[in-house]
């Protein structure tokens, strides 16, 4: 029997003993149908145990750990472990997969939990972040991801009260999560001092913020919000595993074996003890609870089920058990009765009854139990243990016969002979030890010839013979009872066995693949009556296999559901069941055997199908004997697509070519040329490898493609247009519904699929991320709304899109072997059908992923590669055309009858109303009725029957046909020979279009004289096209082999042809008949060309790297050319026929003189003087600019000059066409580049009159007909701009058009460095908290004998009453990020309000009573503001921040509340955000290096697309004002015209042209006009105004400098533009414009600057607001042009120095912006600013207020009267920068502290002389801050090194005894340093450090700003480490300064980086 095939028998699961309680928890529950739902390995399980039946659950691939139930409780989640663990939500009634979620996690999921809704569900992995997802899990789509934790999380769970809110548990923590857009935000629980932090195990969220939680010591956790509010002590003796919250309340579980009842407020109710039951026992241990009406349920650790009614809660029932931890090894099943053992390594033993489905007898043993066997009436039990003893029991009782141990090593196998008489037992030790039953078991025989352990024995029938498999894959056999080996093989030939069990042996040989050693099969166990073979293995598999199977490889059927291994498998002794042990899964599987009568029985099929069997995978196919696959199929299965260098590959090499690029220098690198090329015509169809890739188009155009483009042909006027959107093959087309679109699928490594419009040519949408190498099916839905996509990659993938929006619904492997053709059901939009090698399977949606069911194709027909599948008009009729030429027809799924159709394979099949179209392999095409009962019509197709209109010939009568559509009264044809025909329902056929077949096409030349050309390929043809307006093959003459090189003679009247084995044609080029031939060489003729007039001599170069000349008339060789040492790449004559000029492979330019073929050796000055007859090299100095800056990769494969030698046209191995300016001298020349070929241009040739290039595209089988387009075209207003323009060569590095220092600063802006908070002083030295301290013999006794003194005396406090400041809250900012923002300021509320932002905060600024409220979310800098202008989003705002993963908030501008949180891509910060047109999408732009583009749906939170923008600088993004999906980005040297298609971003790159003044430059801003028109702003001041993406024309300084904003006013379209400019009579920094920015009026704005530099521009009513660059914020008037200011604010640079007045509500700032303001906190405005020549670093105020101090970054310092603010007194003793100065409390001193690391001393008592008195200079680091005592006596001085000096003044003396310095009473303190102020340094201060303290004048509180821009508020003193605080987040990194106002009503600080001034009023 040789017999490969798969059985025809089948298992279906009928039981599984067991439940996983190890490592799992939360897993059972009851369903609405009142049944349980648990899992056990892989497997689902539904149990009714009223019926007492099970239902399975088989669609995961690996054990199961999690579930969970639906809200509605009928639905069920489970997620399993594995490399791609995926999510399946299937019904519990059905057991159907409803919905897979896959691409989530990774290495398993562990725990997942519905929302209440039951909308979403989250997943937790197993990873090492424990990964964190939220789905919307019937789209299968993920809403949002997260880091869980840094250790395992054990539980989560949604708030059933708040929809957004989730709690997570796990190792030592508890968080709470808020979902807000795609952002899920953690907070951790705050364990504080009510309970200990540890394991939290289980959580459960109940009303008002409460959750409760089960921890590791037994002990509820009580939570409300974040806080720990109480603890259940002891609820539970040990860790809670399980909790359970239904209606009445809540259920727990724990370790130590009790449920615990508790009601809706936590109140306990009852407590139910398992381990007190009758069936319970010590150590149980429970792991989930369920609570039901009136029922419990409880899973334990040692996988049994309880199930406890509440009324008799004394009496558990124990309803399910298997056997819990260690590994179960040991079965065997009864001899007589339908029973089973098991043993395992949890040391029990147990019997079970197969009819009842349950345990009978348990035995527990001393030690772990490896294998069992019954004697042979059942009596006795042999049990081998892992000691190496074994055990023998009597069956009735259980109890012990004998015990012997006579080995060391596991006991592995144990049979009894099938007489009764011996028992064989086989251990590790290798040996095999017989034993006598009847003589108490002794030892009569050992068999000792094993190497390995012991697997597997079986016992001859008559009992003589012994076989056993070992470790080592030996099979031995021995006599019996004695144990001598048989060494002669022949004695045990014909032997028949009592059982089967050896994997070994020629009778199983079949069950190892073909190819392997071994996969470890475990165990086997033959069904000898049934002649079938059960294997289990480490795959977890069980197969069934034909018995005996002989050969290798053999087909089978196999069945999932156990995880693991299969440890063993037994039948059972009626043949009725089969049973299979899972090794780590417990699991006892009982499966029922259906014998083949039961299958035959007919359209039992379908009821099996429900059961496991949908999923028993059939091994590779069921027949072994497939016929051999058709050649033509054959064939193209082993097409490869994939590509050395993919076009994605491209963007790398863009990059390292920029920088060649930038050695050469922009000026050096030769212009593009004027002149362009447009595609006309395409000779060609792809028909040798696709099918169903030909259609009509609504307008009854034909739509097919070839090579990279996507032809429309017109019938009427035989013309065509193009789709140009690919850049590399196209492999699959299909058509919209309604046939207005059209969708495309190409070759890639990241293979995208176009979806496009048929009439613009326009793609609407671009879908790709998902397969791999290529798209070669696609199809449409019936509604036209989704699209189904499969990949050539490994599995086959598909993918079904929702195409509009780009997302993909569903994804799935297809199958392993190539599948040819996916169809959506016409009826049933969530169906679909895939064929292929081998296979049909019918798909059906579920969620993200798709669930098929194979075709059972049962005793009706053979399974057959199917090449075809239409559905029919009934409902689940399928017809599939296979490779036999037979048309199966299904219902689905399983066939119901196959007919005859065609001879050869079925390739196309297409579906009517009343019928269908076949065509084959034989060339005919037939019409049939609806169910394939008479074929109607029969066309064949022959030259005979071709119209005279046909476009064309005929290669060869009954083409094969790859694909059929009907319409307009037509059939429409495709062939495989490239023939696109169509066929008159009459009969007559016209061609339409061809090209040549499959193989590479070289050879190319242009008649000289007419316009004709001529083609020769690998496929055998010579053909001869019209290259005028007809447009066809006008002849073609089959090769006895392929051509490579094609040439005219002069007078056009032959033709040479070089072929591919070397030898040479020439042929009469009218006729194309034999007129001579030649063969020399051996490799293949790569170029060959006729001597100018009159052709006397022919050069054939070879890849032998010869050239030979003939003489044509005397057929002679006359001359070889030697010299060059590689292939000959390329030939040219000189005009006189004397020289040769050659190129090899080599890159060698060679010289030859001719005929004899001398080399010759020529100067380049000579050579520049010779003339050519023509130009088709590719190298010398003439054309060394052709060669791209990675030619390495590339090659140059063709090029050619035009007679009148000003262009040269050249063709790579990219596919690209390129066209030069001729000569092309210097490197890296610009040039104008077309796509249209693939994968590469083989050969290019102008026609002889230039006024077309002609190109051919090797693979791709195209010919190409390219018209020479003359000159731009001139009238840019009027004329459409040309359909395909070229892409201009890549990005020039051009003349920015000028330098603008603020642009320069823009563009080299370091986000990152500022965004780790790091010190932003170079401070050194151990941080305060981290100095050791000596106590000082005055510090021990506590009780101190001097009168205590107070920390401070302040004269302004006695009145009042000294009082806490409880809290800050924020009450204003002086500060409007201007100096690297743009379009940050915007109108709220009809002009009431305005929203900008600086820092990390943004702020509405009511305008009419001057308040500020503020969105304090950010974590860091705000970059970017905008404000949705869509009325539905009225006030919504979107702001992004500076990050490592920075956020986009969007928010409500009045309530402040988040609307949506959106974690971007942008690593480094967001640098521009923009709403569109509907207000529903967001586009924002990132600062990190690649500057990506990413498009949202914001109230989603979903990602829609995300693509690099640019490798420089982009500054503005934005949406046009009427559209959704076309926007346009501007930045250094580019202008980008993007379209959003579906999911995907394309662009246009602005094409300058010819326009006047135009080139393009570094553009800052946009604004649009209608009709299409973009406006942008330069950096020298114009504006360019383009329609569409080409510059229509420019606006000549429209402002002197840069223009940074522009500002379109959507209500009437006037434009306000804002630029740096001096103000002048009539120019302006702000100017309003009309529509199309013709006319303007320009407005000052009275600032009294030099150059103002407008950053921000927005027009309300009649009113224009404006933001500088120095922040200030102003309002012009549009009727009376006045300006008004709304908020003033320092320019850039950090502010340091921060003062409070004495004694009015007044604060004075100096910053390095050179200026100091003086700001009234009460009334919120500046009132005065003196600008100071230099940056200013301190500021300080006497004590009486009249006098004022400003020390200067270059060491001078200024004395001011403070009033009037007038000079009264400067001085310059350092040089370097002044820290802080003082004034003492009587005035007389003023003390100035430097970097310089002194501080001098000077006396003002003798008025502004200022008579220096002393400087200290023992001072180890530079100054921070400097304070007087009360007395005037002493100076406080703390500085860089982290020490705290005291100074006595005026002497100068340093002060070391610490007695005195405690009794000091200071008359400030704004010192960092200090035990006073100790704890104000945080933990994490090695980061960054505390800049700045202030302490009250009440003495009661300090604030301290850091570098992390916390303002944070303590009590004072602040004496113990990491002092409890309260933080405010606001302003970006480094707080410089902070201080309270006199009367401590306010706290003033200033920031570092955002320049900005911070009042917080205090509380």
């Amino acid at each position: 029997m040789s017999d490969r095939t798969a059985p025809g028998c089948r298992l279906r699961l009928d039981w599984v003993y067991g439940y996983r309680g190890h490592q799992c928890r939360n897993n059972l529950f009851y369903t609405a149908g009142k049944e349980l739902v648990y899992f056990v390995a892989g497997v689902g399980v539904v149990y009714n145990t009223r019926e007492h039946s099970q239902r399975f659950y088989l669609g995961h691939n690996d054990d199961i750990i999690s579930l969970a139930l639906h809200p509605e409780r009928s639905l069920v989640a489970t997620g399993q472990v594995g490399k791609d663990p995926y999510v399946c939500v299937w019904d519990s009634f059905t057991v159907q997969t409803v919905s897979l979620l896959r691409d989530g996690h990774t290495h398993g999921i562990a725990c997942l939990a519905f929302s209440a809704d039951g909308q979403r569900l989250s997943s937790v992995g197993l990873d090492a972040k424990n990964t964190v997802c939220i789905w919307e899990w019937k789209k299968g789509k993920i809403l949002a991801t997260a880091s869980g934790h840094s250790d395992r999380i054990f539980d989560i769970c949604w708030d059933p009260f708040q929809q957004n809110r989730l709690v997570s548990c796990g190792v030592k923590h508890i968080k709470f999560w808020s979902l807000c857009g795609n952002a899920l935000s953690p907070k951790r629980g705050i364990f504080g001092k009510t309970g200990d932090l540890q394991t939290i195990l289980c959580v459960a969220s109940a009303k008002d913020d409460i959750t409760y939680s089960g921890a590791l010591n037994g002990d509820i956790y009580v939570w409300k919000g974040l806080n720990l509010m109480r603890t259940v002590q002891s609820a539970h003796g040990a860790g809670i595993f399980s909790m359970y919250s239904c209606e009445e309340g809540f259920a727990t579980g724990g370790r130590d074996g009790c449920i615990r009842l508790w009601d809706v407020d936590f109140k306990p109710i009852t407590k139910i003890d398992l381990r007190e039951a009758e069936q319970g026992y010590k150590g149980l241990s429970i792991r989930s609870v369920c609570w039901r009406a009136d029922r419990i349920l409880a899973g334990t650790q040692d996988s049994e089920i309880f199930e406890v009614m509440v009324r008799e809660r004394d009496k558990p029932l124990l309803i399910m058990q298997g056997h819990s931890e260690g590994e179960l090894w040991a079965l065997d099943a009864h001899p007589k009765k339908p029973l089973a053992v098991t043993g395992s390594d949890d040391r029990s033993v147990r019997l079970w009854s197969l009819a009842d489905h349950a345990l009978i007898a348990r035995c527990n043993m001393e030690e772990a139990v490896r294998s069992v066997a019954f004697s042979l009436d059942g009596s006795q039990l042999a049990l081998g243990m892992k000691d190496g003893s074994f055990t023998v029991l009597r069956v009735r009782d259980m109890t012990e016969v004998v015990h012997i141990k006579d080995r060391k090593e596991v006991i592995h196998e144990m049979k009894f002979s099938p007489d009764g008489t011996y028992l064989a037992v086989g251990s590790n030790d290798g040996l095999v030890d017989i034993y006598a039953v009847a003589q108490r078991y002794k030892k009569v025989g050992e068999c000792s010839k094993s190497s390995s352990f012991i697997t597997h024995l079986d016992w001859s029938v008559d009992g003589k013979i012994l076989q056993s498999n070992d470790g080592a894959g030996e099979r031995l056999f021995y006599r019996m009872p004695m144990g001598k080996p048989i060494i002669n093989k022949e004695e045990v030939k014909g032997q028949r066995w009592a059982s089967w069990s050896s994997v070994l042996g020629s009778e199983v040989s079949g069950i190892w693949p073909k190819y392997s050693d071994s996969t470890a099969i475990n165990a086997v166990d033959a069904s000898l009556a049934a002649a079938v073979l059960v294997t289990g293995d480490d795959l977890g598999l069980v197969k069934l296999y034909r018995f005996p199977c002989l050969r290798k490889g053999a087909k089978f059927r196999k069945y999932i559901g156990h995880s693991a291994h299969v440890t063993n498998v037994r039948w059972s002794s009626d043949q009725q069941y089969v049973l299979t042990t899972g090794g780590a899964d417990h699991a006892l599987f009982q499966w029922r055997f259906l014998p083949e009568e039961v299958m035959n029985g007919g359209v039992d099929v379908n009821t099996q199908e429900t059961h496991g069997d949908s999923n028993s995978e059939e091994s590779d196919s069921d027949v072994s004997d497939v016929p051999e696959l058709d050649s033509d199929i054959e064939q193209e299965t082993q097409i490869n697509y994939e590509r050395q260098v993919y076009k994605e590959d491209l963007h790398q090499l863009r990059q390292q070519s920029r920088e060649k690029k930038q050695q050469v220098g922009s000026l050096k690198r030769q212009r593009a040329p004027d002149q362009g090329l447009r595609l006309q015509f395409v000779h060609g169809y792809r028909g040798y490898d696709c099918r169903n890739n030909l259609f009509y188009t609504q307008s009854g155009e034909v739509v097919y493609h070839v090579a990279a483009v996507a032809v429309v042909y017109n019938r009427q006027l035989h013309s065509q247009r193009f789709y140009l959107g690919h850049d590399d093959d196209i492999l699959s087309l299909s058509v919209h519904p309604l046939k207005d679109y059209a969708a495309t699928g190409q070759v890639g490594r990241d293979p995208a699929v176009h979806v496009w419009d048929v009439q613009t040519l326009k793609c609407l949408s671009l879908l790709r991320g998902h397969h791999q190498r290529g798209v070669c099916a696609l199809d449409f839905s019936a509604d036209g709304k989704t699209l189904v996509s499969v990949g050539v990659d490994e599995g086959h993938s598909m993918v079904v899109w929702d195409w509009k929006r780009g997302e993909k619904l569903a994804t799935a492997r297809g199958h392993k072997e190539k599948i040819f053709v996916v169809r959506t059901n016409p009826m049933v939009m969530d169906r679909l059908v895939t064929v292929g090698i081998k296979h049909i399977r019918f798909w059906q949606h579920a969620g993200g992923g798709l669930t098929f069911r194979r075709g059972a194709f049962r005793s009706v027909g053979r399974p057959e590669t199917m090449m075809s599948v239409c559905y029919g008009r009934s409902e689940a009729l399928v017809f599939s055309g296979a490779a036999t030429g037979d048309v199966y027809i299904w219902k689905e799924p399983v066939l119901l009858k196959t007919v005859k159709a065609h001879d050869g394979p079925v390739f196309a099949m297409f579906s009517l109303d009343k019928g269908f179209v076949t065509g084959g392999k034989d060339g005919v095409v037939e019409l049939w009725d609806d169910m394939f009962e008479r074929c109607l019509k029969t066309y064949a197709i022959k030259r005979t029957s071709l119209s005279p209109g046909s476009k064309g010939l005929l290669l060869e009568d009954n083409p094969s046909i790859r694909a059929i559509s009907l319409g307009h009264g037509h059939i429409l044809v495709g062939t495989k020979n490239g023939e696109v025909l169509e066929i008159d329902k009459t009969g007559p056929m016209t061609l339409l279009v061809q090209g040549h077949m499959e193989g590479e096409v070289w050879g190319l030349a242009a008649h000289p004289l007419l316009p004709v050309c001529v083609t020769v390929s690998d496929d055998k043809t010579l053909r001869l096209w019209e290259t005028s307006a007809n447009h066809r093959m006008v002849a073609v003459r089959k090769l006895k082999r392929g051509g490579r090189c094609c040439s005219f003679s002069p007078d056009g009247k032959a033709l040479a042809v070089g072929l591919s084995d070397g030898g040479v044609l020439v042929v009469n080029a009218d006729t194309l008949e034999d007129l001579l031939s030649f063969h020399h060489r051996r490799d293949a003729v790569s170029d060959i060309r006729f001597s100018p007039d009159p052709g006397k001599y022919l050069a054939v170069a070879s890849h032998d790297s010869f050239v030979d000349i003939y003489n044509v008339l005397s057929t002679k060789r006359v001359g070889i050319c030697k010299g060059a040492s590689s292939y000959i790449t390329h030939i040219d004559w000189d005009a006189r026929g004397k020289l040769l000029q050659v190129n090899t492979g080599a890159k060698e330019q060679l010289f030859f003189e001719a005929p004899r073929g001398r080399r010759q050796s020529i100067q380049n000055s000579e050579l520049e003087r010779t003339e050519w007859s023509s130009w088709t090299c590719v190298l010398g100095s003439s054309c060394e600019g052709i060669w791209p800056t990675h030619s390495d990769i590339t090659d140059v494969n063709a090029a050619s000059l035009t007679r009148d030698r000003t262009l040269l046209a050249t063709g790579d191995d990219f596919g690209f066409l390129k066209v030069f300016s001729y000569p092309v001298r210097g490197q890296y020349a610009r040039f104008k580049r077309y796509v249209g070929h693939s994968s590469q241009v083989t050969n290019a040739r102008w026609a002889q009159d230039d006024s077309a290039l002609l190109t051919v595209g090797g693979a791709d089988t195209a010919l190409m007909i390219w018209a020479r387009e003359r000159g731009g075209w001139t009238n840019r207003e009027l004329d459409p701009p040309p359909a395909v323009d070229s892409e201009e060569s890549e990005d020039d590095v051009e003349e920015d058009g000028g330098y603008d220092s603020d642009v320069a600063r823009e563009k080299t802006v370091d986000y990152v460095s500022k965004m780790y908070a790091v010190s932003i002083r170079e401070m050194r030295g151990s941080k305060p908290h981290q100095q050791q301290k000596e106590l000082s013999a005055e510090e021990r006794p506590p009780v101190s004998r001097a009168a205590p003194q107070p920390e401070k005396l302040q004269k302004n406090n006695v009145s009042k009453k000294k009082r806490l400041v409880e809290d800050l809250v924020l009450d204003h900012v002086f500060g409007f990020r201007g100096f690297d923002c743009r379009n940050n300021l915007h109108y709220l509320n009809d002009g009431s309000d305005i929203v900008y932002h600086t820092a990390a905060t943004a702020i509405v600024h009511s305008l009419s009573n001057g308040t500020q409220s503020f969105y304090l979310e950010h974590t860091d800098d705000i970059l970017c503001l905008t404000v949705n202008q869509h009325p539905k989003y009225k006030n919504v705002i979107a702001t992004g921040q500076i990050g490592t993963n920075p956020s986009i908030h969007v928010w409500d501008a009045m309530s402040k509340q988040t609307l949506s949180i959106l974690r971007s891509p942008h690593t480094k910060g967001v640098g521009y955000v923009n709403f569109s047109a509907t207000g529903k999408l967001l586009l924002s732009v990132g600062v990190e290096p690649e500057h990506t583009i990413t498009v949202w749906r914001w109230q989603e939170g979903s990602r829609l697309c995300s693509k690099a923008g640019h490798p420089d600088r982009i500054f503005m993004v934005e949406f046009r004002p009427d559209s959704d999906s076309q926007f346009v980005s501007v930045g250094i040297k580019h202008v980008k015209f993007w379209t959003l298609a579906g999911g995907a971003l394309m662009y246009r790159k602005g094409v300058v042209g010819t326009v006047e003044d135009g080139r393009m430059q570094t553009m800052l801003s946009v604004a649009f006009g209608a009709n299409n028109l973009t406006f942008t702003g330069a950096i020298n001041g114009d504006v360019y105004v383009w329609r569409d993406h080409f510059l229509l024309r420019v606006v000549a300084k429209a402002h002197t400098g840069p223009v940074f904003a522009m500002y379109t006013t959507l209500r009437d379209g006037l434009i306000v533009t804002g630029g740096k400019e001096r103000p002048t009579k009539e120019g302006g920094a702000v100017k309003l414009w009309d529509q199309e920015m013709k006319r303007c009026r320009a407005f000052q704005l009275e600032t009294g600057q030099q150059v103002e530099c407008v950053r921000s521009v927005c027009r309300g009513k009649g009113k224009i607001l404006v933001g500088t660059k120095d922040g200030e914020i102003l309002e012009v008037g549009e009727k009376n042009a006045a300006s008004n200011l709304l908020l003033d604010s320092h320019a850039r640079g950090g502010i340091w120095g921060l003062a409070a007045h004495p004694v009015k509500e007044l604060c004075i700032t100096a910053s390095d912006d050179a200026t100091i303001r003086l700001w009234d906190l009460s009334d919120k405005k500046l009132l005065n600013k003196v600008c100071v020549s230099h940056a200013a670093r301190c500021v300080s105020y006497s004590s009486d207020g009249e006098m004022l101090g400003v020390g200067m970054k270059n060491g001078e310092f200024l004395l001011l009267l403070s009033n009037s603010l007038k000079m009264w007194a400067k001085k310059r003793d350092r040089c370097a920068s002044l820290q802080d100065l003082r004034f003492s409390p009587d005035r007389r001193l003023l003390a100035v502290g430097s970097v310089e690391n002194t501080v001098d001393v000077y006396d003002m008592s003798g008025g502004p002389s200022l008579n220096r008195l002393v400087y200290c200079s023992d001072v180890p680091a530079f100054i921070l801050q400097l304070d007087f005592s009360a007395d005037s006596c002493y100076i406080q001085v703390s500085t860089g090194a982290y020490k705290r000096l005291v100074f006595e003044v005026p002497s100068g003396k340093l002060l070391s005894d610490q007695n005195t310095i405690d009794r000091i009473t200071w008359a400030t303190w704004t010192s960092i340093l200090g035990d006073e102020v100790l704890g104000i340094w945080p933990r994490n201060a090695d980061k960054a450090d505390v800049i700045c303290a202030c302490v009250s004048h009440a003495g009661l509180n300090v604030v301290s700003g850091d570098d992390f821009g916390l303002v944070k508020l303590f009590d004072f003193p602040c004496m113990e480490k990491f002092a409890k605080h309260k933080r405010y987040l606001g302003h970006s990194p480094h707080v410089t300064q902070i201080r309270f106002s006199h009367n401590d009503e306010y706290v003033i600080s200033t920031g570092g980086d955002d320049c900005s001034v911070f009042v917080w009023k205090c509380l």
